[in-house]
């Protein structure tokens, strides 16, 4: 019996929901507004663009000093002033800079995106991967993908690269991790709903019509380059989890269960850090 479950497994599993996307695709490119220019996946594509380029020249915390010497060359010291202050003196510094790229990246990733499903495209966010039914089916496929990485994390952070990277919020030496840590990873995993909304929901929902199954690789390719500034092996593993997250997005239709193991990656790559680091017993 298990020789012949294996056959089947793969064609219900793997096959069936790829075939089903497809032919939705070509129902669609059979249709009369197919051979119209697609305002949808133009529109997706186009926002997706602005986003990154926001989330990039704006959210960057080396993007502050321009922004505050903007607003001088406008006549406007004070809040110049107030920015630098915020952002570079005090002991809360560091988070607030931090926040600062976690609330402009929730809105280049969540915000203008669901703007964009809700009132151009007259459509709900649910239909983009944010919606509970069939969230936790299949749980088992990130059990394995965790019970992959988690060896994966504990041996690359060993490395120096890895240590100067995670966690981003940095504890002085001799600091204990304390409530700005807690604040700041409690903004980091609301971000990953971001990422996980933006690239398996918006980016990949969005241009299925059109592409098919193919959709996944075109949101693989700007998500890896996302990680362009993290480390190699990550930057690397990007690309096969863009693969594997997509392809779940694509047969349950929602988004929840990646987000999942998102957050739960991230928590283990700043614990093994700060172990590393001595922060940790």
């Amino acid at each position: 019996m298990s020789g012949m479950s294996k056959p089947r497994l793969w064609p219900a599993f793997v096959l069936e929901p790829l075939a089903r996307v497809d032919a939705e695709a070509r129902a669609f490119l059979a249709s009369a507004p197919s051979r119209h220019p697609d305002r949808k996946v133009i529109t997706v594509l186009v926002t997706a663009a602005l986003c990154l380029t926001a989330q990039h020249y704006v959210a960057m915390s080396d993007t502050l000093v321009p922004l505050a010497r903007t607003l001088r060359s406008l006549g406007l010291g004070a809040a110049a002033d107030w920015l630098t202050a915020t952002m570079w003196s005090g002991p809360d510094a560091q988070l607030h800079r931090l926040t600062w790229w976690a609330t402009v990246s929730l809105l280049a990733y969540v915000a203008v995106p669901a703007a964009v499903v809700r009132y151009a495209f007259g459509e709900a966010p649910r239909d983009y991967g944010v919606k509970l039914a069939g969230a936790f089916r299949d749980w088992w496929v990130y059990v394995v993908m965790f019970s992959v990485a988690g060896p994966l994390i504990v041996l690359f952070s060993a490395e120096a690269g890895f240590q100067e990277t995670y966690p981003f919020y940095h504890l002085a030496p001799g600091e204990r991790p304390g409530a700005n840590l807690g604040l700041w990873e409690a903004l980091y995993f609301a971000q990953f709903f971001g990422v996980e909304f933006f690239f398996r929901g918006f980016l990949l929902h969005g241009t299925r019509q059109r592409f098919g199954a193919y959709a996944i690789f075109v949101m693989m390719v700007p998500y890896c380059m996302l990680h362009f500034q993290k480390p190699l092996p990550e930057c690397l593993a990007s690309i096969v989890g863009a693969v594997v997250l997509g392809f779940m997005s694509l047969r349950t239709r929602s988004i929840w269960m990646g987000t999942a193991i998102h957050v739960s990656v991230a928590a283990s790559m700043d614990l093994a850090s700060l172990w590393r680091q001595g922060f940790l017993p």
